[in-house]
């Protein structure tokens, strides 16, 4: 095995850890949801195993990254992002951006009549941009419709909700930090 490949796959354990942390995850989390031994990610973050295909690949859907990114391949010369969407909540959102840092989405929001809002508030920070439709905006005691071309920025500290207002989807692009990304996406029961 060349030098330049072996260098490689000794970074594939850090890069596993700072994922991990980054999102918040304990060992016994991503065991959980991956279903490998928490001792073998131990093992395998630290280095002492080598990571394998039947390893990776689970890793690499519950980060909800490529396979080439998680092990640090080289780019091809295509800068696109391969876009995997996540539905929450009846919402639809598409990444737009890889992990790391302040997250760009496009989110999605049906309409849907007769809804209560169910304001969450989380650490972090959110800014927003409809696209196309309505958007109502809830925060705090506070109920705002947005339109298309119109942005928001809060605090999330503040309990809020998003969803469409009237019978058209709303449709916008939300940037969110680490925190947000956690509390909007985190995946339920696994």
């Amino acid at each position: 095995m060349g030098d330049e490949r072996r260098d490689r796959l000794a970074t594939v354990g850090p890069r596993l850890r700072e994922l991990r942390t980054r999102r918040g995850l304990t060992l016994a989390d991503l065991a959980e949801r991956t279903g490998i031994n928490a001792s073998t990610l131990s093992r395998l973050e630290g280095g002492a195993r080598k990571p394998t295909l039947e390893m990776l690949l689970p890793l690499a859907e519950v980060y909800a990254i490529p396979l080439d990114e998680l092990v640090g391949a080289p780019r091809t010369g295509d800068p696109r992002i391969h876009l995997k969407p996540v539905s929450r909540d009846g919402m639809t959102y598409i990444p737009l951006s890889t992990p790391g840092g302040v997250q760009a989405h496009k989110l999605l929001i049906p309409p849907r009549p007769n809804v209560r809002p169910e304001l969450q508030s989380h650490a972090g920070f959110e800014w927003l941009y409809v696209l196309s439709g309505r958007l109502r905006l809830v925060l705090g005691d506070e109920s705002t419709v947005l339109k298309s071309g119109e942005a928001a920025e809060f605090d999330t500290h503040i309990p809020h909700w998003l969803g469409a207002d009237g019978d058209q989807p709303a449709e916008l692009l939300i940037l969110f930090g680490r925190q947000g990304e956690r509390a909007h996406l985190r995946a339920r029961g696994g």
